[in-house]
C-alpha cells in the first residue's frame, strides 16, 4: 500500500519534519517518491522512481527548510504499472480552461473499465493515472456543454458523485489539489489520518507522523478544504474497500521484475 501526505494550510509553515518522518517509510514503499508544492494555480513537480531513501536529491532537498501552504507527497509500493518516472505520483493534468489538477492515490482500481478508455492517452501504466484522465474528462465534458470554468460548488459536486462510483470494489484514499481546495477521500479504514495543526492548517497522512492529536480523516465521504478550513462534505456516501484476499497478494507480490 502507498503513502499519502498533504497539507492545507492559510500560511506558509516548514514542512521538513514531516517530510522526513514521512519519506522514511520507503524501505516499505521503495517504488518511487513525489512532491508537488503548489503556489496558486503552479505547480512545482519533484519525482524520482527510486526509493525515497535512496535519494541524494530529496536529502539534499530536505536538508534546507521547505515553506509551503499547500503540498502532497507520495511513496509508491508498486500494484500497476513498472518502477519508472512516469508512474510515480503525484501526477498533473490540465483540464479544457486552464486549470491545473494534481492527484495522489493511494489503492487500487480492481473493477472500473471505463479507465481502460485512458490508457493510450497516458504516459504511464498506473490506474491512479487512469483516475485523473477519467476525473478530468468528466470535468471537460460538463465545462464544454456549459460553456464556461466549473465554479467550485460545481466542482466538488461532480467529483462528490464521481469518486462514490469509483469507490465500488476499488481501494481509493487520495488527494487531490485543484489549484484552490484540498479534496480528501478515504475508502479503507484507518489508513488516512489528519492533524489539525492550529485553526488554519491542517496535515492528512496514511500513518501518523508524530505524537501530536492526529484523527482518522472522516470515511466513506468526501472532504473538501481550503487554506486549513473544512468547507465542503460529499453527499454521496462511498463504498467501504474490504478484500482480505487481494491485499495479501499485493503485500506478498514479486517485485523483482519492476
Amino acid at each position: 500500500m502507498c503513502e499519502l501526505l498533504g497539507l492545507s494550510s492559510r500560511k506558509r509553515i516548514e514542512v521538513n519534519g514531516y517530510l522526513r518522518t514521512f519519506y522514511s517509510h520507503s524501505e516499505r514503499h521503495c517504488h518511487g517518491w513525489g512532491l508537488a508544492l503548489f503556489y496558486g494555480d503552479a505547480v512545482s513537480l519533484e519525482k524520482e522512481a527510486i526509493c525515497a531513501n535512496q535519494s541524494h536529491y530529496l536529502m539534499q532537498r530536505i536538508a534546507h527548510p521547505i515553506l509551503i501552504d499547500n503540498m502532497i507527497a507520495h511513496i509508491r509500493l508498486a500494484s500497476v504499472g513498472r518502477m519508472f518516472y512516469e508512474n510515480s505520483h503525484p501526477f498533473v493534468k490540465h483540464d479544457n480552461r486552464g486549470r491545473s489538477w494534481t492527484l495522489a492515490h493511494n489503492g487500487t482500481i480492481f473493477d472500473f473499465p471505463h479507465l481502460n478508455d485512458f490508457k493510450e492517452a497516458q504516459e504511464g501504466q498506473t490506474d491512479s493515472e487512469r483516475v485523473l484522465y477519467y476525473f478530468l474528462d468528466e470535468i471537460n465534458r460538463k465545462q464544454d456543454r456549459l460553456g464556461r470554468a466549473l465554479s467550485p460548488e460545481e466542482r466538488f459536486a461532480l467529483l462528490d458523485k464521481l469518486i462514490a462510483d469509483l469507490s465500488v470494489h476499488n481501494k481509493l484514499n487520495l488527494l487531490l489539489w485543484d489549484g484552490e481546495y484540498m479534496y480528501v477521500h478515504t475508502n479503507y479504514r484507518d489508513t488516512l489520518h489528519l492533524l489539525q495543526k492550529d485553526a488554519d492548517t491542517i496535515i492528512f497522512s496514511t500513518q501518523p507522523l508524530s505524537d501530536e492529536d492526529w484523527r482518522p480523516v472522516p470515511f466513506l465521504r468526501l472532504q473538501v478544504y481550503r487554506e486549513g478550513h473544512l468547507v465542503y462534505t460529499g453527499t454521496h456516501e462511498s463504498e467501504e474497500y474490504f478484500d482480505p484476499v487481494k491485499d495479501y497478494e499485493y503485500r506478498n507480490f514479486d517485485y523483482a521484475h519492476l
